[in-house]
């Protein structure tokens, strides 16, 4: 397997001042869908090459406050930007790449792996045709999550683990510098999540920001460098070392239990 490097990913061409921002920075934050607020008093900031894991219950504001980082949703109080911009009018689409939990609507479609990776490539060309260097990138992609044997393959013929790296080499196409993840491995084999995690780890260090929203505590506490902790506000946030340590997970989850890396 294979990996890009930054200048692969075209990154040679970003200025200074882009890659010293912050790639998410979140103010005194709060919303809410009804009078009461889903997330508050929410203050963070993602600069780039970070591999952050967002963990908490069910119902804690993880997906709300993964929505404020993108622009989806915007803040009822305070302040959140995305490369410098407010997130909310934000609109440089191909720097950001998202994967689904399940991926679920590729189920449905009818068309091949290679397809689904040219579509990175739309946000560059617009209603242009794709050209040969555009599909040299599907491929380098492709190749990057081992998955040129299966370019020819419909999307609905592949596993939950295949599924996924195909919507992650649609993100490496379209040269994203963050990619977000929202639950990835849900139904997922378990030796397919540790190759999956395996990936991720090297796209990291190839210089992609990840920011990924994570139930397996045991999978975020092996190959996050940072976890925030959430439960509408946040209880942690710092080195994953520190998080095994601390009593965040409890408190967060109202409980005594300590599971975390098998313990």
């Amino acid at each position: 397997m294979s990996t890009m490097t930054a200048s692969d990913r075209g990154s040679e061409g970003r200025t200074a001042s882009q890659s010293d921002e912050a790639v998410v920075e979140l103010s005194n934050v709060e919303f809410g869908y009804t009078a009461s607020p889903v997330v508050e008093d929410i203050s963070l900031r993602i600069d780039p090459g970070e591999y952050v894991a967002v963990v908490g219950p069910n119902g804690s504001g993880k997906s709300t406050l993964m929505k404020l980082m993108l622009g989806l949703l915007r803040p009822d109080e305070g302040t959140a930007t995305l490369f410098g911009e407010p997130s909310h009018v934000f609109d440089d689409g191909a720097r950001i790449g998202y994967v689904a939990q399940h991926a679920s609507a590729s189920k449905e479609m009818p068309i091949t792996v290679r397809e689904v990776v040219r579509m990175g490539r739309f946000p560059h060309v617009g209603f242009g045709r794709l050209s040969a260097e555009d599909d040299r990138i599907v491929d380098d992609a492709l190749e990057t999550v081992g998955m040129t044997a299966f370019a020819n393959r419909r999307v609905t013929k592949l596993s939950g683990g295949q599924r996924q790296r195909a919507f992650i080499a649609r993100a490496l196409a379209s040269e994203a510098d963050l990619l977000v993840l929202d639950e990835p491995t849900v139904g997922v084999d378990a030796e397919s999540v540790d190759a999956f995690y395996d990936l991720l780890e090297s796209l990291n260090e190839s210089g992609i920001t990840i920011l990924l929203i994570e139930h397996d505590l045991s999978a975020v506490t092996e190959h996050a460098d940072r976890v925030v902790c959430l439960n509408r506000e946040i209880y942690f946030d710092g080195p994953t070392e520190e998080f095994v340590e601390s009593d965040a997970l409890a408190r967060a989850f109202g409980t005594a239990a300590t599971f975390l890396g098998g313990n």
